[in-house]
């Protein structure tokens, strides 16, 4: 729209820091003044950084092992179906629920259910495919996958104000401060 202004388009602040403990300390500072919306970019997993943001222990292997059950009961209910309702067949003087002979399948019934529902729910749970997002236009995003440390604070946060955000960031000493912007 022509008639946005800067404020409506800005979705936060980009801080690039030299270092990882440099970036834990902005984290820190950051959330010590009460900042909750903030995310961080680094080449190689840091220790606490994840802890230090809050981020919460994952839902997904709990997604896992419902998708796996519910895989294995379908498995070994379509064999238990086919074998002793549909269509029985005596063989050997076996019993027509002879389980067995189930377990291979359902074992592989369990083992794909658990994956296909790993797979969604990591894609449902992190907004996945997510073809582009502003952040990826900005100009140090890139450095993030080589040798830099960002922090990212989203305007979305209660605490965010353009200025003094920006004086905050600017206090925890980082190389570089970019203000990232919504394309219009």
């Amino acid at each position: 729209m022509a008639g946005e202004s800067v404020a409506e388009t800005r979705i936060g602040y980009l801080a690039e820091f030299g270092s990882p403990e440099l970036l834990l300390d902005a984290v820190s500072k950051m959330q010590g003044v009460g900042y909750t919306q903030m995310d961080a970019f680094t080449p190689f997993p840091v220790d606490g950084l994840a802890e230090s943001l809050g981020c919460s222990e994952s839902s997904v292997p709990r997604w896992m092992l419902v998708g796996g059950i519910v895989a294995g009961l379908l498995g070994w209910g379509m064999q238990y179906f086919s074998a002793v309702i549909d269509y029985p067949i005596l063989s050997g003087g076996k019993p027509l629920n002879s389980w067995p002979a189930f377990i291979p399948v359902t074992f592989e019934m369990i083992i794909l259910g658990a994956t296909v529902s790993g797979l969604m729910a990591v894609l449902i749970l992190n907004s996945l495919p997510q073809l582009h997002h502003p952040l990826f236009a900005a100009a140090r995003f890139e450095c993030a996958s080589r040798d830099r440390f960002l922090l990212f604070v989203s305007a979305d946060d209660q605490r965010f104000e353009a200025g003094a955000t920006r004086k905050l960031l600017l206090d925890c000493q980082p190389e570089a401060v970019e203000e990232v912007a919504r394309e219009v």
